[in-house]
This record gives C-alpha cells, structure tokens and sequence, in this order.
C-alpha cells in the first residue's frame, strides 16, 4: 500500500544566494529522500520556497540601495535556478510573499489568537543604534549569563542551549554593524509556548526514531520555555489581522512565524495549482501521512517545538477560525514524524562567511562542475551527523578514487566493451555460482539500501551502494572476459551480461544521490523515457493580478521504479560516454586562488 510522504524542506532566506553549506543541510539530503520514495511508488508531496519577510530581507535592500521587493524577486530567480540546476525535485517551491501564503498565515494566526494562545505583552524590543530599525534576536550577540559562551544569540546560547532575550545577553552587539543595540519597550503578540510544554514533552519522548541530537536538543529546550514573540516593529511581512492594525504599517507577523506555516500554504497552492483544491488534505489529514522535515542543526527547535506548538494550538478542540483553508471538521492535521537535521559544513576549516569571502556559492560552484560530483561528495562526506569540512583537496580525490575509479570506471569498461562487441545486451550462457551469487548480492541493494533510506542514513546508503559497484568491478577484473571472449564466446557474453544487468541495477540504486549522470546511464542502456526527471518551472497568477514563478515537475511520467531493473536480452545499446570527468590536481590550487581572490 503506497503511503503519503511529505518532505518539508527548510526555506532559504532570499537575501542573497545560497552556498554549498546550506544545500547540505536542506536541499540535497531532502531531494535524495523524495526520489528514494517516488521510486517506491510512494506519494511524496516535497515543499518549500524562498523566506522572504523579516529583517534579513530589509538589511539586504539597504545595501543594495533596492527596496525589499526587489531584493526578493532577485533572489527568488536566482535560488530557483541554483535548486533547478542541482536537481532538486519540488513539487512546489514557491515564496511567502504570495496571497495564498499571507491568507493562511492570518488564519493561523487569528486562530491562535481567538483561543488565548497568542497573548499580548510589553518587551524590550533591540534596535539597531545606527538605522533605527528593529534587530532580530538572532543579529545580536553577546556573552551567555549562564555559561559565559561569548558568541551566543540573543535567542539562545548554542554552548548550553538555554533560550535568551537579547536583553539578557552581557555585552550585547549587532551583528551587522558591531554597535550596541538600543533597547525600548514596545508592544508585541506572544505565542504562548509555557501552554504546550506537557503536551510536547510527552510527544517528543514518544519519537524514539528521532535523531539523538535532535530529540535531546529539543527536550531541553522545553524545560525552560517562555512566550515567544511572533511580531516585530517592521513595516515588510504579512499584515497582522486584527481590526486595529488594519490601517497600520509599523509592526508586522515576523518571519519565523510565518515562514514554518509555508509547509502548509505551499501544500494547499500546490493542490490549487493544479486544479485539485482539497489534494492537500491526502498529506495533512491523513493519519497514516508521515511528514519528514529537513534543514540545518539551528533550525531543529522551530521544527520540534514552535511549529508542533502552532499546530496542536489551531486545533486544539477541533474548531478553525480561518476561511482560507476551510473547514476541518474535527480532523486535526499531522504533526511531524521526523526532524532530519543535519549538522554544519564549513570550509577550508572556517566558518562560511560571505562577508568574508569565505564561501562557495551553489551557482558558481555549477558554473565549473557538474551537479552529480558535488551531490555525491555532501552525502558521502557532508555533514549528516556530525560538522564536516569542505576542502577542494577532498573534492578532488572524491571525485577521481570513488566516482570516477569505482562507479564511472564499472560503467565506462561495461558498456564500451559490451557495445563494442555486441553493440545489444548479449545472449547468456548458463550461470555459474559466482554469477549468481554476485547478481543476487546487487540485488538486495534494494532492501539493505532501501531500509538505510527509510531511516534518513543517506550516507551509509551511498556507501552500500558504492560498495556494490566495487564487488562488480572485483569480479571483472577477476573474470577478465576480454581475454575470456577470445577463447569463449559464450562464457565473455555471460560475464558481460552479469555485469550489465549489475549496471543496470546500480543505475536504479543510485538515481537519488546522481539524478543526471543515471539518466544519461539509463539512455546509454537503451532505455526509454525519463527514469527520474525532468523538472520545470511553472508561472501562476494570484486573484489579485501578481504572478510568481514555481519550480516543480512531472513525476507521475517517471519511469523508473525501486526494484530489481528488467534488461531483455538483445535490447540495443546506444554508443556510452564517461559519465564523469577526473579533474586535475592543478583545481586545488585555482580554486584556493579564487577563494584568496574573493577576500581582498
């Protein structure tokens, strides 16, 4: 029986374009993941889209002398085409600047609201000394009272995980000017968190499947929770919808708020989109739905705690005060079933830093390298579960010992050789035991590669599977059926055949990690149609007249499947290529050049 999975992907800021530390984090490990289940025959709705509200954006426009529309026009465009060109299969990557997404943010919100669980409060709020404009907690740092941690955020100190008001903070500082904030009350909504904390406590000890970090990083949290404000003194976000502010433009429903509801409003644009309105609901209301959500280690609490918090208050008796969505009857809908975080890539040994020049962006890094190699290097070295570094020498070596010299070597000597002498999938002889059983350890890749991505091991999985193509390489270097074909016709096509229908397998085994390069193996093979792609980008046009632009695609054209790949004998192969490219030693030092370049 199929199951409904949704993969909700972290929203990257469009404050800029994204680097290879954040794909590592949300986007590659998400996409391997979606595919994984496409395979399956399994529903996957994936979404997500640019974060486009709160300060980051304003602070953006300043710099560039724009104003925050134009900055995240840009920078939607040009993340989209990053995520696009890497192969990241969205159903829907839209923005939180659409109507849909501000009519589903206010129902939420006067939801909330109408039942006590958002609450008004006099605050210190942190303002920058040099703008005048509103600091977000996480623009200020300072020194941690409790644990003394000199870089802690003003919303909590990652050294001992306790949550903080910039206030708190000894020492405080801006991040993007290095002034002291200036502090002045001012009224704000706060989520009442302290109303969820039993109700979390008890669901989140029951997620035994959870990452240990995640689980006892959010256990933590909880046992100091304190109302969080969920509007800022901004005059760029979604309008707060009560009768008083509706003439008012100086405070907003800030991003971190907002932004967690996208899953939802891009689930419901989606099934819009497409002329199925109430499609959303297959996911969101379905019990036996699993949601799985995939971003970076500092995002891990909005996920497990604030967003669950939203979630369990809109529906807390069954009743909805929203018209955007519609009525839910008594149906509440799912909460997460599991907190994929990854931890942090950094680079050269530091910390990616734009300002720095200190980072790789996703776009440039494609401007020179295929996507396969930098999708296979972030999951067999990146940073699932612990911080790992990029360095361009690993790159390299990666890239030529392992891609090149185990899986591209497998594919290249196969199918030149096959083609060459046969130019079809040869006719077999009988099997002989070694046959057999390196045919039948290839084809339980799909349940021991399977199982490892089911549970989110994305890199024990393309390990297995590499692996695998290492045993085929060992049986063709010992079967030698160059030599064996001259003597032995029947016995070289056998070997060949066995080392086909290998490839052809590992083909399947390897599509969510090298989406492009498995396409190109799949027509080389002499098969038809798109065993995973294409994607697409789709315009659609709001009530009010604005249109935005959505990456997605055709999945339900796919006809590729996760299971053991069927090779008829005589099925013509087309003339193979190498799938990949050895890069020279010399990159490591051009591209620590450029990275020296970048910083002066």
């Amino acid at each position: 029986m199929p199951k409904h999975i949704l993969v909700a992907v972290a929203w990257p800021y469009a404050n800029g374009p994204r680097h290879i530390g954040h794909v590592a984090g949300f986007g590659v490990p998400s996409d391997i993941f979606a595919r994984y289940h496409r395979l399956k025959g399994n529903y996957v709705l994936m979404v997500s889209g640019t974060d486009e509200h709160g300060t980051p954006i304003t602070i953006a426009a300043d710099n560039e002398g724009l104003t925050p529309r134009q900055v995240v026009d840009r920078y939607n465009q040009v993340i989209g085409d990053d995520l696009y060109n890497l192969g990241l299969s969205y159903d829907t990557f839209t923005r939180t600047t659409t109507l849909n997404h501000y009519q589903v943010t206010q129902d939420v919100f006067r939801t909330l609201y109408e039942k006590g669980y958002i609450i008004r409060q006099e605050t210190m709020g942190a303002f920058s000394a040099t703008t005048g404009r509103t600091l977000p907690d996480r623009y200020i740092e300072g020194t941690c009272p409790i644990c003394g941690y000199h870089e802690a955020r003003g919303d909590q100190c990652d050294n001992c995980g306790h949550q903080l008001d910039p206030a708190d903070l000894l020492n405080p500082r801006s991040k993007i000017d290095g002034q002291p904030p200036v502090f002045r009350e001012t009224e704000h909504f706060f989520l009442d968190l302290p109303a969820f904390a039993e109700r979390l406590r008890q669901w989140i000890n029951k997620q035994e499947h959870w990452r240990p970090n995640v689980r006892s990083f959010s256990l933590n949290f909880i046992k100091e929770l304190k109302p969080r404000p969920i509007t800022r003194d901004l005059d760029w976000g979604v309008p707060i919808p009560l009768p008083e502010y509706e003439q008012r433009d100086d405070k907003r429903i800030y991003v971190w708020f907002d932004a967690v509801i996208g899953y939802l409003s891009a689930s419901i644009e989606w099934a819009n989109n497409r002329g199925t309105p109430e499609a959303w609901r297959d996911w969101w209301q379905n019990r036996q739905a699993q949601h799985f959500y995939f971003m970076g280690k500092d995002n891990i609490v909005f996920h497990t705690v604030i967003w669950p918090s939203q979630l369990m208050g809109v529906f807390s008796d069954g009743q909805y005060a929203g018209s955007a969505i519609g009525a839910f009857a008594e149906i509440p809908l799912q909460l997460p079933y599991n907190v994929v975080s990854s931890e942090f890539l950094t680079m050269e040994g530091k910390k990616f830093s734009s300002s720095r020049g200190v980072v790789i962006y996703v776009n440039d890094f494609l401007s020179r390298y295929d996507p396969d190699p930098l999708r296979y290097f972030l999951t067999i070295a990146g940073p699932e579960n612990q911080d790992t570094d990029f360095t361009w020498s690993e790159f390299v070596r990666r890239n030529n010992d392992e891609l090149v010299a185990t899986w591209g070597n497998l594919v290249n000597r196969t199918l030149t050789n096959v083609y060459k002498n046969f130019a079809a999938v040869p006719t077999p002889g009988p099997l002989q035991p070694n046959d057999e059983a390196l045919l039948a350890e290839v084809e339980g890749g799909f349940a021991s590669c399977g199982e490892l991505l089911e549970a989110a091991r994305f890199k024990a999985a393309l390990t297995e599977t590499m692996r695998l193509a290492a045993q085929v390489n060992t049986y063709l270097s010992d079967q030698e059926p160059w030599k064996v074909l001259k003597q032995d016709r029947e016995r070289g096509a056998t070997i060949w055949y066995v080392a086909l229908r290998c490839v052809a397998n590992l083909r399947i085994l390897l599509t969510p990690f090298l989406p492009f390069s498995c396409q190109q193996l799949h027509e080389y093979l002499g098969y038809e149609g798109y065993l995973a792609g294409p994607l697409n980008f789709q315009a659609y046009t709001e009530a009010h007249g604005m249109s935005h632009r959505v990456l997605t695609g055709d999945y339900e054209s796919w006809v590729g499947t996760w299971a053991i790949a069927d090779l008829p004998v005589g099925q013509a192969l087309r003339e193979p290529k190498p799938l990949f490219k050895k890069l020279d030693e010399r990159v490591v030092a051009e591209e620590l050049a450029r990275m020296e370049e970048g910083r002066k």
